[in-house]
């Protein structure tokens, strides 16, 4: 989704080329290790860390905010921007938590911007998600097509509970509950502490137990 050939090395980017690596040696690299190579000049290594995060941070994106085309806007905004300060990156931190916050900064600020309009807040809650953007785990082909029906009928009862959840309810719910990270990448992320992290999740579970439990008797 995301192309390159739209954003300029910056500066140091291009400094003292590692040799040619091939693109199985890249994938077989950590996150740190591919960003070192990218650093030194490997614009191959760039592509490894779009190939890795796109489709999480669509995901994720695409759940906070409740609409793909946007969300799909963003996600290529937040490429942009690692690409051009991956160089100020803390090297001693998690490449995943630094780019988690980039596309969460910049889903807050769709939502607190849409928040203005009620026209385009109204017509982006009517919206109904596509079926396809959850994880690999909702559609298992060895369940049994009842089944399946009820799963993607429980899928579509989440997603309807989840856009009703207040937005910074709603993004730690999402962080923790969909996306599977820690309390303190959230914590990072959101730009909150521990405490708060622990407490605004409790009452989002609190919350979406409440507004789902209707849905699905």
């Amino acid at each position: 989704m995301f192309a390159k050939k739209t954003v300029q090395p910056q500066g140091s980017f291009a400094a003292s080329p590692t040799p040619r690596t091939t693109r199985e040696e890249i994938a077989a690299l950590t996150d740190s290790e591919v960003v070192q190579r990218f650093l030194d000049g490997e614009e191959r290594a760039f592509g490894e860390l779009v190939s890795r995060y796109d489709s999480r941070l669509l995901n994720f994106v695409y759940r906070t905010v409740g609409d793909r085309e946007r969300a799909q806007d963003l996600v290529q905004e937040t490429f942009v921007r690692v690409y051009r300060h991956l160089h100020r990156f803390d090297q001693s931190k998690k490449f995943s938590t630094w780019i988690y916050t980039i596309a969460g900064n910049l889903a807050k600020n769709e939502l607190r911007n849409r928040s203005r309009n009620p026209l385009v807040l109204f017509q982006t809650i009517k919206k109904n998600w596509d079926a396809d953007h959850r994880p690999l785990e909702w559609e298992d082909e060895s369940t049994k097509p009842d089944d399946l029906f009820r799963k993607r009928h429980l899928k579509e009862k989440v997603d309807e509970a989840v856009k009703e959840l207040p937005e910074h309810h709603r993004l730690v719910f999402v962080l923790r509950e969909l996306e599977g990270r820690t309390y303190e990448e959230i914590a990072e992320i959101t730009e909150t502490n521990l405490g708060t992290v622990k407490s605004r999740l409790n009452r989002a579970r609190n919350n979406f137990a409440r507004i789902i439990a209707p849905m699905v008797d």
